[in-house]
């Protein structure tokens, strides 16, 4: 069977009968076990997936199936599946089963997806290279000494090597697009509360978002259309309405572009980079778009602001991961307080405590108003300034990432080299509003280029109308 490069191409062959669910679900698991090697998959459900493609051709055999009949999609390990193994690539919840499911990924189920497995990420979602994960690296598919980016770094590996037609990541600062920058696919982080986080174990409460990784826009359009909306169990979910996002793509206006000044002067900026991104503004600008160049005089301000935030939320999200109801437990535990410590310090990972311990100063009596306080304040300034600007201008466009691909082991002794890498995409997490990475080309080693186009809070229909139509000419 050929492979799949999107979900028209499943339902045309499905269509035609040239296959089935079961046959293209059987092919994916072929292709997960040919490359099991690129460590993407921490479980494939084999098993349950056939079963689920046996239904849906049922159902198809009766013209009964939904939107969704014959997509395969592989689900990050931070989203909980009832009667699945979730631990967030995580020692401290191993073996935990899922009691109940995700509303995104319910709502894709009832549609007829078919969920193949789950994903390899950074532990808890925290991390840039997938190199923190407790079930081990995952491996770029075009440079396999090259990471994938993180922290959904198999969910993005996954689709770049066809190993599923669509999957699910998280994106908490960047935690999708970059990963889809190093792969070369595409990948949305939506507005927050645009999709329910029922069911997301959470890293940062109030930045922490459900996206999507696919290889074209329509795919990556018809899955969010399907899991957002308003869901009684999230309450932070948002009622405003959702649009047909896959059946909007059509686009024949001029619009107003910013880029940023302090994003493309970037000391940071591989060269390259910079290059293609002000290829594709000058071709906007000869299509007949208003292309103007701004300055973002709290670019100096994001990461720190974006790291107190969300080291705080995690210093209280993950105080629950104790060893006293489920999860982990150290063995080597004498008294209660034992068992607290060492617990926590034997089941979390290295990046993991650091974050939490950075929180929890930060949160400190002494430093609250310090840290903290300021810093949302500071958040505040950052999302006005954002919102002002996507008021004046249609669309924000910056690289994705710094940097294209690097290798494993290049920042692991330098945290702050690490959290530079979510330099160009933490003000859209900071913001709220919904960002995509879009493949630009390649750097001089055949690494994939990402650019970022940003648009105001719940304009996914128009990001997604616009980014199809740069895809017709990145380089």
């Amino acid at each position: 069977m050929e492979k799949f490069s999107s979900f028209d191409e499943i339902k045309k062959s499905l269509e035609k009968k040239e296959a089935d669910c079961r046959a293209i679900v059987t092919h994916y698991l072929q292709n997960i076990a040919t490359k099991a090697h690129l460590n993407a998959f921490v479980e494939v459900y084999k098993q349950s997936a056939l079963e689920q493609a046996d239904l849906i051709d049922e159902k198809i055999a009766k013209g009964k199936a939904g939107k969704l009949a014959g997509m395969v999609i592989g689900i990050k390990d931070v989203l909980n599946y009832t009667g699945h193994e979730s631990n967030a690539s995580s020692n401290i919840l191993k073996g935990y089963q899922a009691q109940y499911t995700t509303t995104a990924v319910q709502r894709l189920i009832d549609e007829d997806a078919i969920i193949i497995g789950r994903l390899n990420c950074d532990e808890f979602g925290m991390g840039s290279s997938n190199e923190n994960s407790a079930h081990g690296k995952v491996l770029n598919a075009l440079d396999e000494s090259r990471v994938p980016g993180g922290s959904s770094g198999g969910s993005a590996v996954a689709v770049q090597a066809n190993l599923c037609t669509v999957s699910l990541g998280t994106d908490t600062g960047g935690s999708v697009r970059q990963p889809a920058a190093f792969t070369g696919i595409i990948g949305m982080k939506p507005t927050y509360s645009r999709i329910s986080r029922w069911g997301l174990i959470a890293y940062a409460s109030t930045f922490d978002t459900i996206g999507v990784f696919s290889k074209t826009v329509k795919d990556n359009a018809l899955v969010m259309e399907i899991m957002a909306g308003h869901d009684e169990f999230d309450s932070t979910s948002s009622r405003k309405p959702v649009f047909p996002y896959s059946q909007l793509l059509h686009f024949d206006k001029k619009v107003k572009v910013a880029y940023l000044k302090e994003t493309i002067e970037s000391r940071a900026l591989q060269p390259e980079i910079k290059a293609n991104t002000l290829s594709v503004l000058e071709k906007l600008k000869a299509e007949g778009h208003e292309v103007k160049e701004v300055e973002f005089p709290l670019l100096k301000y994001l990461l720190p602001t974006y790291y107190i935030l969300t080291t705080a939320e995690a210093s209280s999200n993950l105080s629950r991961f104790d060893g006293v109801k489920y999860g982990y437990r150290s063995p080597n535990a004498h008294n209660l307080e034992s068992m607290y410590k060492l617990t926590r310090s034997e089941g979390f990972g290295e990046e993991v405590k650091r974050r939490i311990m950075l929180g929890t100063f930060v949160l400190s009596a002494s430093y609250y108003d310090a840290y903290f306080t300021k810093a949302q304040k500071v958040r505040r300034l950052i999302k006005d300034f954002t919102e002002n600007l996507l008021n004046e201008f249609d669309y924000i466009i910056m690289p994705t990432t710094p940097s294209t691909a690097f290798r494993f082991g290049e920042h692991r002794g330098d945290p702050v080299a690490m959290y530079l890498e979510d330099l160009f995409t933490v003000q859209a997490s900071v913001s709220g509003v919904p960002a995509i990475s879009i493949p630009n080309g390649q750097d001089n080693s055949g690494m994939p280029i990402g650019l970022q186009v940003i648009s105001n809070s719940f304009k996914e229909a128009e990001l997604y109308s616009f980014s199809n139509y740069l895809t017709e000419f990145t380089t």
